[in-house]
């Protein structure tokens, strides 16, 4: 299991030191955009699954991908390399 660190356990400025290191932080939680996939356009391609830069994007049983939202910064690289357009960024509720 790997350890969920905190921003007390960042460095200032929040320097990323080493490769993969987003994969144990919650970097979601800045997010202001969120992805919303839209099944019925998805042709389960996997793109958004490759170029998303924090490997928020994760693979389902059933073929398609769905945003883990703790690790997604909403950057919408996911809906830009989507061919069919099924990705789109909407903006994050306040909770």
């Amino acid at each position: 299991m790997v350890k969920q660190l905190t921003w007390i356990d960042m460095e200032v400025g929040n320097i990323v030191k080493e490769a993969g290191s987003a994969s144990f932080r919650r970097t979601g939680d800045w997010r202001t955009e969120r992805p919303i996939i839209d099944k019925e356009k998805c042709n389960k391609c996997g793109l958004c699954w490759l170029y998303c830069p924090d490997v928020a994007i994760r693979p389902l049983e059933n073929g398609y991908y769905e945003p883990d939202l703790y690790y997604c910064k909403g950057c919408g690289i996911c809906a830009k390399a989507c061919p069919r357009e099924a990705i789109t960024i909407s903006e994050e509720e306040e909770k």
